[in-house]
């Protein structure tokens, strides 16, 4: 066992907008951290950080301590990859002075590329189901998630970014494939302004000659590396930050369907790239919580409460033309017990947003579900004490998806059983941390690193695991 590396894993346990960029950016700037590793996900990722001086910025595709001069980049194997959108985000980060974001990323060339043809697609889809929306980002990860497993080799990889030829083989594949299948979708969808946007990318002759262009260019600035690349970046000294994108609870396997997402969002598939490279050094893994509960569109959400909405604000998580609303409510044990359970049990929590609770008129914990609906089989989805449900049971079969979707039927039927809990910081946290079973190790009460510490033991919180966090 090395002693001198670490390696930090971060994983939202709600519907995602649990604080993976500031959680990240606190790290860089308080551990030895030397790399940032994307793991799960793509481009809809909207990890915020913001510095103590006022600077801004929602990561997508670049790991959220890119702020931290020295703090490198690795989009893994597992990573999605939009060419167009990444060059966006690094003349963004430009503007804010970080000019050498890409010199310090490296992609694995087995990461996929999802291209515009892809998003159009996923776009089209989702506005063809009218106001049945599964809740999609509008960034094509399903299509080119669905492609991969479809076709493999076929569609477009990080690999295939500096190969002019390759490229435009693949990308017109992409094209006719996407045409191909929406033809039905396209006839009946109907002539607004959204529709005709997206049909002139699949149209525009001269959208394979631009992504080309782009491509290139990003193969330039990058670094396109083969799997072990990973492992000689584990071998070094210090901490890597493995950083999760979207939440537990929209896991494409555990999420509740189908209002969920194409990706693998628990511990998985960071621990997979550990062990890939035989890693042999500590391993912390964390849990992110807010202090109240959020989802973006579509789906249950049982502790929705849309009366804390203008109290609990977030100006950077507002609504948007595919996900829609921006949705709260108070704390829901019950779904983060869930979370807990599928995602692998965290070494510890970190809780953030603290400093929004004093916003709400009281301060509520659900702990339980009353189930409105017919509760004949609810056994079978369910933990059932006096009539209420208080544990949600995990599909004894990792990839059943009828599990799932009827899991998403039950909670549509269910209202939250709360409990009050006293108005103070350290009596929500042991509420909290009694009802999950893990220690609460972590806080947040503001955007920025300085606004986070370690939580002391003597606030009735376990001391954090090895290796150690110092306080910052």
């Amino acid at each position: 066992m090395r002693s001198d590396r670490s390696a930090i894993i971060l994983v939202g346990l709600g519907y995602g907008d649990e604080g993976k960029g500031t959680w990240t950016d606190y790290l860089a700037r308080t551990e030895p951290v030397h790399t940032v590793v994307r793991f799960n996900g793509g481009a809809q990722a909207g990890h915020n950080v913001v510095t103590p001086d006022g600077q801004h910025h929602t990561f997508a595709q670049l790991g959220s301590g890119t702020f931290v001069r020295g703090v490198n980049t690795h989009l893994s194997r597992f990573m999605l990859l939009n060419p167009l959108r990444m060059l966006r985000e690094d003349d963004e980060l430009r503007a804010l002075g970080v000019t050498d974001a890409l010199a310090r990323t490296s992609v694995d060339r087995r990461a996929l590329v999802t291209t515009p043809f892809q998003v159009a697609a996923n776009r089209l889809r989702e506005l063809s189901r009218g106001d049945a929306r599964h809740g999609s980002c509008g960034m094509g990860i399903g299509e080119t998630m669905a492609d991969w497993l479809a076709y493999g080799d076929a569609m477009v990889s990080a690999g295939d970014l500096g190969d002019p030829a390759v490229l435009t083989r693949k990308l017109r594949r992409v094209r006719n494939l996407k045409l191909d299948q929406l033809r039905e979708v396209l006839a009946a969808l109907p002539a607004t302004d959204a529709v005709a946007r997206e049909r002139r990318i699949l149209a525009d002759p001269d959208v394979i000659e631009t992504c080309v262009r782009a491509y290139a260019h990003l193969a330039g600035l990058v670094r396109l590396v083969d799997d072990g690349y990973l492992g000689t970046l584990l071998d070094l000294a210090g901490t890597v930050v493995f950083e999760g994108a979207q939440g537990v609870l929209l896991d494409e396997w555990r999420g509740f369907h189908p209002y969920t997402t194409w990706s693998t969002t628990t511990f998985k598939n960071a621990l997979t790239l550990l062990d890939e490279q035989q890693y042999d050094g500590d391993v912390l893994r964390i849990g992110l919580l807010r202090a109240y509960m959020t989802r973006h569109g579509a789906g249950p959400f049982v502790s929705e409460d849309s009366s804390l909405r203008p109290l609990f604000t977030d100006p950077y998580n507002v609504t948007n033309d595919w996900q829609q609303g921006f949705r709260v409510g108070p704390f829901d044990a019950v779904a983060a017990r869930y979370a807990v359970e599928v995602a692998g049990r965290p070494d510890l929590l970190a809780v953030s947003h603290l400093d929004q609770l004093a916003a709400a008129p009281e301060r509520r914990i659900a702990v339980a579900y009353r189930c409105r609906g017919p509760a004949a089989d609810l056994p079978t989805y369910a933990d059932v004490e006096d009539g209420l449900i208080v544990r949600l049971r995990p599909s004894p079969s990792p990839e059943d998806l009828a599990y799932q979707a009827r899991l998403t039927d039950v909670l549509e039927q269910c209202e939250p059983v709360y409990r009050t809990v006293r108005c103070d910081r350290g009596a929500f946290l042991e509420v909290v941390q009694d009802e999950l079973r893990v220690p609460i190790g972590l806080v947040s009460s503001g955007p920025t690193f300085r606004d986070k510490a370690v939580l002391p033991a003597s606030a009735g919180v376990r001391s954090t695991p090895e290796p150690a966090l110092r306080s910052a």
